[in-house]
């Protein structure tokens, strides 16, 4: 891609409004794109799945931050699904998704890339620091083991540390799918800046609380079904929301270059 600013990422893009039912369309796109792109889908889902082995790998000892680190794997997921993006992009062009030139298509907009990444990283340290605050207040003499939070849950010893947990996550996960459901595949198709795109997500959830909030729901299911087979899951639910997700940006951002007409209700 052209590294000449594209006049449409200067504009706040028109957003469109759209039903619940277009999450199951996005989903379906998400999955033909992924039989399409074939090797390259799948080297992103491999590139999931052992960050996952290496975080277990390295942090098996330490549970709280392992837990912690995991899930703010997924946090930081809109910028490792980029070359997904662009995959679908090819894709929906007619160019062929060939995997080498979506390793790099970061750099088509790297300083406004660079900044969200920057942001959520942030996000992903500082909910680090938050899982280990929760399993220290409700954990005493020390951090639990997977054994030990395995066998609070089963028994429901400690009911308060599991709603304080997922409440504290959601918290995290909820502003990160707020500011990055469509920031990232418009910065990569507009080179829009980080500023004008976390805007636009936020106003694309407003506008569209239902299906943001079902597609959120998919994206959380997926992402349990790769956790729960040992992260093997995620080798196929990874790409298939970094896919959909490019058709969720191009359902909701109308396409100004076709001027589009949208109801400002």
């Amino acid at each position: 891609m052209s590294n000449t600013p594209d006049p449409t990422g200067s504009r706040f893009p028109t957003i469109r409004q759209t039903q619940a039912s277009a999450v199951l369309g996005w989903v379906q796109a998400g999955w033909n794109d992924y039989r399409q792109s074939g090797f390259a889908s799948l080297f992103y889902g491999v590139c999931f799945a052992f960050g996952g082995w290496l975080l277990q790998a390295v942090f098996a000892h330490a549970f709280a931050l392992f837990a912690g680190l995991t899930t703010g794997f997924l946090l930081f997921g809109p910028f490792l699904t980029f070359g997904l993006y662009d995959l679908s992009r090819r894709i929906e062009i007619g160019e062929p998704p060939r995997l080498a030139p979506t390793l790099v298509a970061w750099r088509s907009n790297l300083a406004n890339i660079g900044v969200f990444a920057a942001l959520l990283a942030v996000v992903l340290l500082i909910w680090a620091r938050a899982s280990i605050i929760v399993f220290a207040l409700f954990f005493a003499g020390g951090l639990p083991s997977f054994a030990d939070v395995v066998r609070t849950v089963l028994t429901f010893e400690q009911l308060d540390f599991a709603f304080a947990y997922f409440a504290v996550g959601g918290f995290f996960a909820c502003f990160v799918f707020a500011i990055s459901v469509i920031a990232l595949p418009m910065m990569l198709d507009r080179k829009t800046d980080a500023v004008t795109a976390a805007l636009a997500s936020l106003f694309a959830c407003a506008r569209n609380p239902g299906p943001m909030l079902l597609w959120a729901t998919c994206i959380a299911i997926l992402a349990a079904i790769g956790f729960t087979t040992l992260f093997l899951g995620l080798i196929v639910t990874m790409p298939l929301v970094g896919h959909a997700s490019w058709h969720v940006y191009r359902e909701v951002v109308a396409d100004e270059e076709k001027n589009e007409q949208i109801d400002p209700r």
